[in-house]
């Protein structure tokens, strides 16, 4: 089976909503989740998150505030929880106060896209490792096979593959990109591959995930969470319409 990844900002529609959503999305099906911390310059990120990230903030969201509502569905909420964010906020929380803290509550791994490489080498993999966390790393169809195999020897969990070099949610995404999943298939990777940026339906996860293992959806979850008062039906029925 395809796993399933849905990813959703902490903090929207209301700062009180992400222990309700993340147990939506356990009892819809998903496989595991993504959870953003929301940052005011997300450069990874296209229009819809980015907006979802400037709400949660306005809405009162902080790494403090996202550690007390995930310690309570530690229990609750037992599929794997992933927290994606920027390195700014976490180094100033501290990043070996930050593992800890993740530790405790239950997250599984951390995705952090402007951590480079060689400083997750030299200092924060080990503090990652004596937390017990996994750690992805983002490859593209620009990344060279050298670099992707040693981005997979780092990572621990999952490789994150973008479908394409644009931001999240991009529609010009090409999502089908026939040359870069074959290559990644034929690496013979450590890691299971799961697609991610641009997935808005059970066509695309399908695409997508035949040469890989998982798919992310997130721009497409993020926007029914913003632009629907009944957000909890659609969100709903819009996982159980990808994975069923």
């Amino acid at each position: 089976m395809k796993k399933l990844n849905i990813y959703f900002t902490a903090g929207v529609p209301k700062l009180e909503d992400t222990g309700k959503i993340a147990k939506l999305i356990q009892k819809s099906g998903a496989d595991m989740m993504e959870i953003g911390i929301p940052y005011s310059d997300p450069v990874a990120d296209g229009p819809v998150i980015q907006e979802a990230h400037s709400l949660a903030l306005k809405n009162g969201m902080s790494i403090k505030k996202l550690f007390e509502q995930l310690a309570e569905i530690k229990e609750s909420v037992t599929i794997s929880k992933i927290l994606m964010g920027y390195l700014n906020p976490v180094l100033q929380f501290g990043f070996d106060n930050f593992c800890q803290k993740c530790a405790e509550v239950g997250v599984s791994g951390l995705i952090i896209p402007d951590l480079p490489p060689i400083e997750f080498e030299n200092k924060y993999g080990k503090i990652l490792k004596k937390h017990n966390l996994n750690f992805t790393f983002l490859v593209t169809p620009e990344t060279s096979e050298k670099r992707i195999k040693y981005l997979d020897s780092l990572s621990s969990g999952f490789l994150y593959a973008v479908s394409s070099s644009s931001t999240t949610g991009n529609d010009n995404a090409v999502l089908k990109n026939e040359n870069y999943l074959d290559r990644l298939a034929s690496l013979n990777l450590t890691n299971p591959v799961f697609i991610g940026f641009g997935i808005k339906n059970k066509s695309d996860f399908e695409n997508v995930t035949e040469k890989a293992q998982g798919g992310i959806i997130g721009t497409a979850f993020v926007k029914i969470l913003l632009e629907n008062q009944d957000w909890e039906s659609k969100a709903e029925s819009f996982i159980q319409s990808v994975k069923n």
